[in-house]
């Protein structure tokens, strides 16, 4: 499944940026396409874990959509307010 194949990568840039932090420790200057990537990768991850933890709880159907529904909502509220970027514009 690709997020196997993609873990290895992602755990080896996690110890690229651990030893970036505590070798350099300055502002790493992500481009706005970097941004976009690691939000990608993170909202992927996070509904993999959701529908398992869905799966794990028998969740219904519209329970399921609604929790990833505000999930993406909650994750696009967070990075608006914290970096003034809105993530539906990342992809225009």
């Amino acid at each position: 499944m690709i997020g196997e194949q993609l873990s290895k990568i992602l755990t080896e840039i996690e110890a690229a940026l651990f030893e970036y932090e505590v070798n350099v420790g300055n502002k790493p200057n992500y481009t706005i396409d970097g941004f976009r990537a690691a939000t990608k990768i993170f909202m992927s991850a996070m509904m993999d874990k959701i529908y398992e933890l869905q799966e794990g709880e028998k969740m219904g159907l519209d329970d399921k959509c609604n929790m990833a529904q505000k999930c993406g909502e909650d994750l696009r509220k967070l990075v608006k307010t914290y970096t003034n970027i809105d993530t539906h514009e990342l992809y225009r």
